[in-house]
């Protein structure tokens, strides 16, 4: 493995802003440090590396390591080309002018830096013993039999079209590429959210360049700055999204910059608590599947985990152990009275705190942060199994709850008024089958099914084992509700009439049954099937597959459909969605390959439920033994 090489002489400043550190003692230093020990200056060396602009410009070099915030400077007849540069701090829009030197001087030593460059191992991947071989464009399986459809061929082509290079290496794909788009917002921007999809059909196929681009250069822009009116985040928060912009310079010269966008220009300003939560489940899935886990080992990616989990693991004033966020902070990005504690934050923060506790390197300022994060774990799956579950025998008993309890040993502890149970919940969970609740708080339980959630449970053995296969039931048992013409919806059912008016505030695009307020996303068709894959339901999985695959095509890939069971293209849908595309490709490739799947979900954690769960009983907080948290599984 080759070493990492500091350069310490320097002759000018680097154009964009560089940040010092405002607070190392995430990398296990004291408060109060030295701020010149995180120096970093940049010397340019404007004459290497010149090209002819006519000559292949992508950046092929095996470098020792990969660090990010490549930049290139065109003209009309040369161009640069790009070195790597340092990932520890960075500016609001990530900038490099020239090709740059380092200078860092770093109290900690580095180890376990990527070696592999733009070289992507292409060798078949052995999982269980089985080789799961990446297919190339001859689309042969290995037994001989074509591997790909049409629809299949036009899914990676659209695909690859939607690759959006900075400085000639690939970093992500855009939202929508439809090129008939004349306002295309922010469809044309690489989301953390949207990318995940489209990294796993590019990691399923043995191309990991793309990923490991992605995961680096947004690790470039966590949030350092102040954003929105003069308000600072807090550090560690990932982007929502970000663009790769062209600026011009002096000399008829050009650079490339990226600009993130931490909900500052997005509809409601509000900022993505997801985002960070999707970049460790992807890092980790990088890792399983390629089996390069020298990235998720550098140390700058060892301390964007910290800080991303010191930002959600942070006490404040809640009571409870799932993340309390606000409305639109998540794939629902506009009002939909989700704020509180909804589920599927729960569920990814659920995944995001398993994998950091995989990815964290082991040494002494790791060890309190793995034991929060066993806490968090034991105490949040006790909260979301307990609380957050419906079934018919649960209804009947929020049926006969009595209100205004005061004592430690309350039955109804939330204080749920038996009123908010709808009608449509008695009439429609079946006799056989549950979900989790879309989100709870105080005199407040929504029962809406939301989708992405209870799949998201599934994954990450968030609810039991029982509570799994009872989900699924459900989602089996109302197929036509659920499902439809074209799966799935993203939340059931929709909120209408004075309902809708007051909670989404009139929202057009949230109409009943269109967009987050009802409407159906192909693209969680690729958690669905992982989901029944850990299940050992994969015909279920099949049945979704074959439903889009008649459609997606057809309809343009569209972003999401509308109506009761998803008959029609949505309202204002975007079409050539990227992570409808993507979705469909990593749900082939896993219905395909179920074993590849198994590197990406979780199994029941049984040495979690060893660690106290703190029941309340009439004598107060009380231990939980072994036998008492492993009762939880069985609900």
């Amino acid at each position: 493995m080759n070493a990492i090489h500091f350069f310490r002489k320097s002759t000018m400043k680097a154009r964009s802003r560089v940040l010092s550190l405002r607070n190392a003692s995430f990398l296990g230093f004291a408060r109060s440090f030295n701020p010149f020990v995180f120096e970093r200056k940049l010397c340019c060396k404007k004459k290497d590396f010149l090209l002819n602009f006519n000559q292949v410009t992508q950046s092929h070099h095996a470098y020792p390591f990969r660090f990010l915030c490549f930049q290139r400077v065109v003209n009309d007849t040369q161009k640069l080309h790009c070195l790597p540069s340092s990932s520890f701090v960075q500016s609001r829009a990530v900038s490099r002018p020239y090709d740059v030197s380092i200078e860092a001087r770093v109290a900690s030593t580095v180890r376990g830096l990527s070696t592999r460059g733009n070289d992507i191992d292409v060798t078949p991947l052995v999982v269980g013993g089985n080789v799961a071989v990446a297919e190339g464009e001859n689309n042969v399986k290995k037994n001989g039999v074509s591997a790909k459809s049409e629809v299949e061929k036009e899914a990676w082509r659209l695909l690859k079209d939607a690759v959006v290079t900075y400085c000639g290496s690939p970093v992500g794909t855009v939202a929508a590429n439809n090129p008939g788009d004349k306002q295309p917002l922010n469809y044309d921007q690489v989301f953390i959210r949207d990318f995940v999809p489209s990294a796993l059909a590019f990691l399923l196929r043995g191309e990991g360049e793309i990923v490991e681009n992605f995961l680096l250069h947004t690790l470039q822009l966590q949030s350092w700055e102040k954003t929105v009116d003069c308000y600072s985040p807090g550090q560690g928060l990932m982007p929502a999204s970000f663009k790769v912009r062209t600026v011009p310079l002096e000399d008829n010269k050009f650079e490339e910059v990226l600009d993130p966008d931490f909900g500052e220009s997005a509809i409601g300003r509000v900022a993505p608590v997801d985002s960070g939560l999707w970049w460790i489940i992807l890092l980790r899935a990088y890792g399983k599947i390629t089996g390069d886990y020298s990235l998720q080992e550098r140390v700058d990616v060892q301390t964007g985990i910290r800080l991303i989990l010191n930002l959600c693991l942070a006490d404040g004033f809640d009571m409870f152990p799932s993340l309390l966020v606000t409305d639109g902070s998540c794939m629902i990005d506009r009002r939909m009275g989700i704020h509180g504690h909804p589920l599927e934050i729960q569920a990814l923060f659920c995944s995001a705190l398993r994998c950091s506790r995989e990815i964290l390197t082991a040494n002494g300022s790791s060890k309190n942060l793995v034991s929060a994060i066993n806490n968090r774990l034991s105490a949040l799956s006790f909260h979301v199994r307990e609380y957050y579950w419906v079934d018919m025998k649960k209804v009947n008993e929020i049926y006969r709850y009595k209100t205004e309890e005061y004592s430690m040993d309350a039955t109804n502890k939330f204080n749920i008024y038996p009123e908010q149970i709808s009608s449509w919940l008695m009439d429609w969970i079946p006799e056989k089958g549950g979900y989790l609740l879309g989100n709870l708080q105080p005199a407040h339980m929504d029962f809406r099914f939301f989708t992405l959630g209870n799949l998201w449970s599934i994954v990450s053995s968030l609810g039991t084992p029982k509570q799994n296969e009872a989900i699924l039931n459900l989602i089996e048992a109302k197929w036509d509700d659920i499902a439809g013409q074209m799966p799935f919806k993203i939340c059931y059912p929709a909120l209408e009439n004075e309902e809708w008016r007051i909670i989404t505030g009139s929202d057009p695009k949230n109409t009943p049954w269109s967009y987050h307020n009802g409407g159906s996303w192909p693209t969680l068709l690729w958690q669905f099937t992982l989901a029944c894959i850990k299940m050992g339901r994969l015909e279920l999985a099949q049945k979704a597959v074959s439903l889009v695959e008649k459609r997606l095509s057809i309809d343009r890939w569209p972003e999401y459909y509308d109506t009761r069971r998803g008959k029609f293209i949505g309202k204002q849908s975007r079409l050539y969605q990227t992570w409808t595309i993507a979705g469909f490709l990593t749900s082939k490739m896993m219905v395909e390959n179920p074993q590849m799947a198994s590197l990406l979900y979780w199994e029941e954690d049984y040495e979690l439920l060893d660690i106290c769960v703190c029941a309340l009983n009439k004598s107060g907080r009380k231990n939980c033994s072994r036998g008492a948290a492993k009762s939880q599984i069985l609900v």
